[in-house]
């Protein structure tokens, strides 16, 4: 009879930290696009860890030639982009191992990319990894958690609220 009534109620959706490190705020890297939330809104991570893994469950849609970022897109609609590190796409993917093949579908915590932590930083390039939703606009709310100590495939570091 009336739509409105029958209307699906979205669960607030958890996202969990890609890489082990510590969360800290966007606007902590040092990269203005990141910094400034061009590319997107969320959290970056200092990374410890050097396996990067779905942050959530969805379809790994892209990841770049170079290895060094992936997109999930996920059910609801959600973009989300993982960028390992800061300029490393001039390293055309030396120090990064793709493990899933794009178009997987993926849970969270499954391992998308391993990367040489130690070549990467002798290198000189930083290894903060921004998080991001790049469509915030189909949410109500993002919380973010930064700050603290995560665990790759563990610990929420966005809630997205609906």
């Amino acid at each position: 009879m009336f739509k409105i009534f029958n209307k699906k109620q979205k669960t607030d959706l958890k996202i969990v930290a890609p890489v082990t490190g510590k969360a800290i705020d966007l606007s902590m890297v040092p990269d203005p696009v990141f910094a400034q939330k061009m590319a997107g809104d969320g959290v970056a991570i200092d990374l410890s860890g050097e396996t990067i893994v779905a942050p959530a469950d969805g379809t790994l849609t892209l990841v770049f030639k170079t290895k060094h970022a992936f997109a999930l897109t996920l059910d609801n609609g959600i973009e989300l982009l993982v960028h390992i590190g800061i300029d490393t796409v001039s390293l055309n993917g030396e120090g990064f191992e793709q493990l899933v093949p794009e178009g997987n579908i993926v849970k969270a915590g499954t391992p998308i990319i391993k990367i040489d932590k130690a070549f990467i930083l002798e290198k000189g390039f930083s290894l903060i990894t921004p998080v991001l939703v790049t469509n915030p606009d189909i949410v109500s709310e993002l919380v973010i958690s930064i700050d603290k100590n995560v665990t790759a495939g563990e610990d929420e570091v966005i809630v997205c609220k609906f």
